[in-house]
């Protein structure tokens, strides 16, 4: 297998339900995380969305059990085989990243590529966004079509 160097592994491979693998900084949490891109068109952003998958469905729900419904998404190991449990995606919470910072953790071998979630699954990810009352506007803005 020829060996793809990181810059060219992420911009070739980024689009709307790219999914990384990796452990968030800000998070306190010392595991890693899917992390999936809901940008319309990633490759031409200059900041890209990721919002979260956590396997721990009602501690999320609790925390954020002021929110929409629609904002906290359940997705099933049968909508997404990578996932291995159930898992819920907060949309009341979105990390930006440059696309230089995730080639950055795929040099360093922080960020494992997984496979690119169904389009369906990432527009409704991204409604949640948009319905969102925590998210900023800017952000909104950007991720209308």
């Amino acid at each position: 297998m020829i060996d793809v160097p990181p810059e060219i592994a992420i911009r070739a491979t980024i689009r709307p339900g790219s999914v990384y693998y990796f452990t968030e900084s800000s998070f306190s949490s010392l595991e890693p995380h899917y992390f999936i891109v809901i940008n319309i068109d990633p490759l031409q952003d200059r900041i890209i969305f990721l919002v979260c998958a956590s396997s721990q469905i009602d501690k999320v729900k609790q925390r954020h059990r002021t929110c929409p419904d629609e904002t906290l998404i359940e997705i099933s190991p049968i909508q997404y085989p990578d996932f291995r449990f159930d898992s819920i995606i907060n949309c009341n919470e979105v990390i930006e990243k440059t696309v230089d910072q995730l080639v950055e953790k795929l040099t360093q071998k922080k960020l494992k590529l997984k496979t690119e979630m169904d389009s369906a699954l990432v527009k409704q990810l991204r409604q949640g966004v948009l319905c969102s009352p925590l998210i900023e506007q800017r952000i909104k803005k950007l991720l209308q079509a």
